[in-house]
């Protein structure tokens, strides 16, 4: 009798199924790594907006004159989002010493998130002491049409 080398098929099922599990965990992480990125991304844009914006209208101690259409170029900064929906300025009507910066296009869990999210600079944050995020949302709409608005200002 001759003896036979090699691997079964249940032998390479298995290492099939080991590296799908490997697989399905990786792709897991890249998904969270990038939504994590993502998130730190918009953070960082809507720190140099902000900052944009006070710079140019800040000596005027009024906001009533921005222009959505002029102002990202007068920043250098694009409109658009990483989740590709569009950042939008505009006057709060109520009162023109401060601007609100709307954050549009997001999903429900992202909304929710930058809803929860501490914003420090911004006025509710300020006025409640730490104890409001600062930001506002209904977040109950399908992916990508979720939007948060943010005072920032006096």
């Amino acid at each position: 009798m001759r003896q036979e080398s090699g691997r079964s098929m249940i032998e390479m099922l298995g290492v099939l199924a080991i590296m799908g599990v490997i697989t399905v965990g990786a792709i897991t992480m890249i998904s969270v790594a990038m939504k994590s990125q993502k998130r730190s991304t918009v953070n960082d844009e809507v720190i140099q907006i902000v900052s944009g914006v006070r710079q140019l209208l800040g000596e005027y101690d009024d906001f009533s004159n921005i222009n959505n259409s002029t102002i990202w170029g007068a920043i250098g900064m694009s409109q658009k989002t990483p989740y590709g929906g569009t950042y939008d300025l505009a006057s709060n009507p109520a009162n023109s010493r401060q601007f609100i910066l709307s954050i549009n296009g997001l999903s429900k869990s992202d909304c929710e998130y930058f809803v929860t999210k501490a914003w420090t600079d911004s006025v509710d944050f300020q006025m409640s002491g730490g104890k409001s995020s600062g930001a506002m949302g209904n977040c109950v709409n399908e992916t990508g049409k979720n939007t948060v608005r943010i005072i920032f200002g006096e």
